[in-house]
């Protein structure tokens, strides 16, 4: 699918196993399949007057991390979701784009500083190992991991496949979408019940990413 003619529908949005937040202005349709295909709850929020969701904010079933520039009224939405909430305060707080987890660890961008580092693990409830995907700082957005599995981008190293293997605790593939773009969590949103791929993705790239996170 895509977000207004925009196949980047990961920056827009951003989902747990239960809950599903999207950027506002688009339509009931899309809302309700999202909803169905990710089989979570929708909702509708801007960060900082913004609609990329999927930059901003990161979580898992435990907690969330948001950029400190959320508002107390969109902080107090994605709080009443029966999250802990950690607004990020770090010179790095793009939180969707520099952390990737799941419920079992996370991954986070090496120069965060250790109290942000301390925050993240204690909001998520799971461990946190600084790292890189591809040589890339920007995790969030290099990969896409469930509590099932994990796709990231084809320049990963062995050492960086390791690494997340052992955080994340599922197996570790590699892919690209939207017709070859290596950033993965820009054009998928996914958690362990679905997914939803940009519409440039192509047959093989939606079958590797099936295989990915184990919807096969």
């Amino acid at each position: 699918m895509d977000f207004n003619e925009n196949p980047n529908i990961g920056i827009y949005c951003r989902a747990n196993d239960s809950t599903v937040f999207l950027q506002k202005s688009l339509s009931k349709k899309t809302r309700h399949l999202l909803g169905s295909v990710l089989g979570a709850k929708v909702v509708e929020l801007t960060i900082a007057d913004s609609t990329i969701i999927g930059s901003l904010l990161m979580l898992n079933s435990h907690g969330a991390v948001v950029t400190e520039f959320a508002d107390t009224k969109t902080q107090q939405l994605i709080a009443s979701q029966g999250l802990k909430l950690f607004p990020i305060k770090d010179v790095i707080n793009a939180a969707g784009n520099d952390i990737l987890a799941n419920d079992k660890g996370a991954l986070v961008h090496p120069d965060l500083k250790p109290a942000t580092v301390k925050r993240i693990s204690d909001t998520l409830g799971v461990p946190v190992q600084k790292g890189t995907i591809a040589q890339l700082g920007t995790v969030g957005m290099a990969a896409v991991v469930t509590n099932k599995g994990c796709l990231c981008h084809p320049k990963v190293t062995k050492e960086e496949k390791q690494l997340m293997e052992r955080v994340f605790g599922v197996e570790v593939m590699i892919g690209t979408v939207n017709h070859g773009f290596p950033m993965i969590g820009s054009g998928l949103v996914a958690n362990s019940n679905g997914a939803i791929i940009g519409n440039m993705t192509t047959g093989i790239e939606m079958g590797r990413i099936e295989e990915a996170l184990g919807f096969l």
